[in-house]
């Protein structure tokens, strides 16, 4: 017999210890669910996409040991070792609801055929069968005597069947809830070893159940009378831990204790195929389309087993019987149109799938054991199973419909399969919790919190700062608000419609005002509030017409636009408000596609409008501006992104949560500066902090992900694309402040700062590229340092480091950059022989070098006519006036204008940079003086002093380079 390799991979870290595995497979075959007994997160993987990450629901606080999907597959139902049943939409992964709560863990869970009824068992005494419609317990089963390990419901809705760890099982009659047989002892006891569990399954015809049986073997019960029928042994040595039916009940795939799969004929009663395994398989799924059985083991490894059944032979999914094909009720997530049926879901209503008979078929058929033997060929058997089928009900006959139904289902595949497009939030709220307060919004100023009693809601407004903030008194709220956003002026707050008579209401309140009866509402007919956002003098709704309203503080109705495509979140800042739209539908990557758009409510205009980039495969969680007033977003994948104008508008990445948060974190943003990103660091499985205890704020480094480079200095790396991030906003805010006739001095002295911060950032990583060899590296740093007397630094750095020829290419630097600032100097002069205006602006202002203009950030120096010519001056400076106007004089004398241009600009930087420690540097008339210096100190014979020399430099240049005068007029000087 051929053996055939299946490769496994890995779905859920366990740690030494064996763990129970789920897997399942959806009812169109595009998902694989799997879950670990030792971990709180359910995977859902996408076998047709393999480089797809799997989308992974955290809500559990412990580890997941049952999964059950409805038939519909819009359903998945999860139970825990935290005592819970959960239930999401599928496959979206969104959370619904705590359906039900145990006081042990949960083992097992099953859907009935239709979906309405979920059964839930553990380690408790009982089995519930929990209402789906309306999360009510119908009815507690009671009669086990150890922990409840299997469920399952017959296809045809008429019994329960269950299992224990000490192997007993019963059949549960649904419409009575009272117990038809109990067979004591039939399947081995597995003791208190969790990672195995008994378990049984009934055919797909509905006609028998499978259970493990004491001798390593499969046993056959039938479906009315508990009778023995038959076995399935074969070279099993050890207990059956597992086993699952093909869809078509021809087939069945047994694993063991023994860490061997085998795959049976289940009418000719012999094995056809086998795979061993490293590990024990605890769980194993048929793949509903195809031929292929899905398998995981108990170290969290999972794998699909291909070609399962020989080609000679039919495939697994072929001639499927009638009960598995027709069309449940779909009581579960379903739209009112496609809900024909009733909705009660009472227990008198399970027998759904009898065609209308009111009492449940009791029906004793003969049987004999001898019937069914070894010997009997196959079309006997058909014969018999016939007869069997046609009694209970009646058979829809066939006529070779085969192919037509293939492409009907084909069609329904490629059709059900459509990723979700993300609905609207709002940023920093949290998830509504029954019995619990959560967040309307959370952001840098405050909180606003709410929750949720018999006919209202009690809504709380607090701030971080109490001293600056006001004192807001608690709001009852009656509308259901579930949105909101806050500022410094007011809240907003808006609800979804809920139905006609309660229509979505838009209601402002300011903290401050000078009249009564300030706060107003708006209610909208035929729309509802998707997301509100605030800013400093309007409110914005965004609603479900893809409207834009734009009210006044005051409650005035001023704008009202229409936005491309429905809404995800909007957020606003000043003057500014930022939309995000959804472009199309998601791709089959299940990508979302989404736009921004920024508009200055204030001038009336769009500001920016572009595509909005997410991690493939996320979706967006956070969406804001920072406190410097930059766009900002996050998603899933926990990658932080910054707006910027540089390259005419993209996105930078700014933080990457892989790189940062410890195993069993998830960060949780809530603002970000210039430095800093603000977060709430949650533990697993929580996604979203509580309201009580009160969150604690965590600070993260903001860094670009950069790659691994050569130098090794990743953090100077990164220091220096944040210094010219910074430098850019800057400048954009000076130009525009400018523009508007104010004040800039503030700015200025601002990005003098950060330019003499990057200048001691770009020489570290200067005297690194000189310790590393990277020379040309080094001579690109020194085109970007932006005062001189940094290059003269970086000059007497490769002298000391014994390169003389990057110190003469540095010095060719230095002339190059000093020739083109004499030459403006020069023009300059001439400029303001003929416009006195230019002469006086020439006295106030520095003359910015092109080279650093061109290199990097433009050099913000702060004006120097509060120093030199205040009310109030020194003698000192006096008498430095005295001795520039004798050097000026002498220049005169020897160079002309041009040298005394040159002049000027060395003693005004010698002005701004008092303490130099290169101020004893050869200057640019002694070039060649350098070279030969440096030169002969290369043919010396010594050079152990010249990594000490190097290191004295550096510390002197990091240390006060760039250092402004103690001067009264000077507000700020650089730390």
């Amino acid at each position: 017999m051929k053996i055939k390799s299946v490769k496994l991979r890995e779905a859920h870290e366990v740690s030494s210890n064996a763990s129970f595995c789920s897997i399942l497979w959806d009812l169109q075959a595009h998902h694989l669910v799997t879950a670990s007994s030792s971990q709180p997160s359910i995977s859902i993987h996408y076998p047709l996409l393999h480089s797809s990450p799997p989308r992974v629901l955290r809500h559990h606080r412990d580890g997941v040991t049952a999964l059950a999907i409805s038939p519909n597959s819009t359903c998945l139902a999860s139970g825990s070792i935290d005592h819970s049943v959960k239930l999401y939409k599928f496959p979206g992964g969104e959370f619904e609801t705590n359906i039900t709560r145990f006081t042990l863990p949960i083992r097992a869970l099953s859907f009935n055929k239709s979906g309405s009824m979920l059964a839930a068992a553990g380690d408790d005494e009982g089995i519930k069968l929990i209402n789906t419609i309306d999360g009510s317990i119908a009815r507690v089963l009671k009669g086990h005597r150890g922990p409840v390990t299997g469920l399952a419901f017959d296809p045809n809705g008429e019994y329960l069947a269950s299992i224990d760890s000490i192997g007993t099982v019963i059949y549960w009659e649904l419409q009575s809830g009272r117990t038809l047989y109990t067979l004591n002892g039939v399947a081995p006891d597995t003791g208190s070893d969790t990672s195995v569990l008994n378990v049984l399954s009934w055919s797909p015809d509905g006609e028998t159940l499978a259970v493990p049986g004491m001798k390593n073997d499969i046993v056959m019960y039938d479906r009315d009378t508990a009778e023995k029928l038959f076995t399935l042994r074969g070279d099993h040595t050890q207990p059956i831990c597992f086993m699952s039916w093909s869809p078509n009940g021809r087939y069945m795939a047994t694993s063991s204790l023994d860490k061997q799969v085998l795959i049976w004929d289940v009418k000719r009663k012999q094995d056809i195929d086998r795979q061993k395994f490293d590990e024990r398989i605890c769980c194993m799924a048929w793949k509903p389309i195809g031929n292929a059985l899905a398998v995981i083991d108990v170290m969290g490894k999972y794998g699909v087993w291909e070609s399962v059944v020989p080609s000679s032979m039919k495939s697994p999914t072929e001639d499927i019987p009638i009960s598995q094909t027709r069309n449940s009720n779909g009581l579960l997530f379903f739209d009112e149109e496609d809900q024909d049926l009733s909705m009660s879901g009472s227990l008198s209503d399970l027998g759904e799938d009898s065609h209308g008979e009111s009492e449940p078929p009791s029906r004793k058929r003969l049987r004999k054991q001898s019937v069914i033997d070894d010997d009997q060929h196959e079309d006997v058997y058909d014969e018999l199973n016939l007869v069997r089928k046609t009694e209970p009900q009646r058979k829809v006959p066939r006529v070779n419909k085969e192919n037509s139904d293939k492409e009907k289902d084909a069609l329904k595949a490629m059709t059900a399969f459509r990723p979700k497009m993300q609905e609207a939030f709002q940023p920093g709220s949290t998830p509504p919790q029954p019995g619990k307060r959560h967040f309307l919004c959370y952001n840098m100023l405050g909180s606003i919190t709410t929750i949720k009693h018999d006919e209202y809601s009690h809504i709380e407004i607090d701030f971080h700062d109490t001293s600056t903030g006001p004192r807001v008194p608690p709001m009852t709220d009656h509308y259901g608000f579930t949105m909101a956003s806050l500022n410094e002026n007011g809240s907003v707050f808006a609800n979804p419609c809920k139905g006609e008579k309660n229509m979505s209401t838009l209601m402002y309140r300011p903290f401050r005002s000078w009249a009564n009866n300030s706060e107003w509402y708006m209610r909208f007919e035929g729309e509802e509030v998707k997301a509100v956002a605030l800013g400093s003098t309007w409110v914005a709704a965004v609603t479900s017409l893809s409207f834009l309203r734009i009210f006044t503080n005051g409650g005035l109705q001023k704008h009202i636009l229409s936005l491309n495509g429905p809404v995800v979140t909007a957020a606003g800042f000043s003057n500014e408000l930022a939309i995000v739209t959804h472009v199309s539908d998601c791709l089959p990557s299940n990508e979302q596609m989404l736009e921004f758009t920024l508009f200055n409510i204030s001038k009336g205009t769009q500001v920016f409008k572009g595509r909005l980039p997410l991690t493939p495969g996320s979706y967006l969680t956070w969406f804001g501006f920072s406190e410097e007033g930059q766009i900002t977003s996050y998603d899933s994948k926990g990658i932080l992104r910054v707006f910027t104008s540089q390259y005419g508008g993209t996105w930078l990445p700014l933080f990457s949560a892989s790189k940062e948060r410890k195993s069993g974190e998830n960060y949780w943003v809530v603002g970000l500066n210039a430095s800093k990103l603000f977060c709430v660091v949650c533990k697993n499985p929580d996604t979203f902090p509580q309201v009580l205890p009160k969150p604690v704020l965590t600070l993260l480094n903001l860094s670009f992900p950069l790659a691994s480079s050569d130098l090794g200095e990743e953090a100077l790396e990164n220091e220096f694309m944040l210094n010219n991030l910074n430098l850019s906003q800057i400048q954009n805010g000076i130009e525009v402040t400018a523009v508007e006739g104010l004040d800039t001095s503030s700015l200025d002295d601002e990005a003098f700062d950060i330019e003499a911060a990057q200048d001691r950032c770009i020489f570290r990583l200067i005297a690194s590229c000189c310790n590393s060899d990277k020379l040309v590296r080094a001579i690109e740093l020194v085109k970007l340092l932006s005062t001189e007397k940094s290059v003269r630094g970086a000059i007497q750095l490769a002298t000391a480091l014994k390169l003389p020829i990057l110190a003469e290419r540095f010095n060719d630097i230095l002339e190059e950059r000093l020739r083109n600032k004499a030459e403006v100097s020069n023009t300059t002069a001439l400029s303001s022989k003929h416009d006195p205006a230019t002469k006086r602006s020439e006295i106030s202002e520095p003359i910015v070098s092109l080279s650093s203009a061109k290199l990097s950030a433009p050099l913000f120096t702060k004006s120097l006519d509060r120093v030199k010519f205040g009310k109030q001056k020194t003698d000192s400076d006096q008498t430095t006036n005295l001795e520039d106007s004798k050097e000026v004089k002498d220049a005169e004398k020897n160079g002309g204008s041009s040298h005394v241009c040159s002049v000027k600009e060395v003693k005004n930087l010698e002005t701004r940079c008092p303490s130099n420690p290169f101020s004893k540097l050869p200057n640019i008339q002694e070039g060649k003086k350098v070279e030969e210096a440096t030169r002969s100190q290369s043919e010396g014979p010594s050079n152990k002093s010249s990594n000490e020399e190097a290191k004295k430099v550096v510390g002197e240049v990091t240390g006060k380079q760039c250092q402004r005068p103690s001067n009264p007029f000077l507000k700020s000087k650089v730390k």
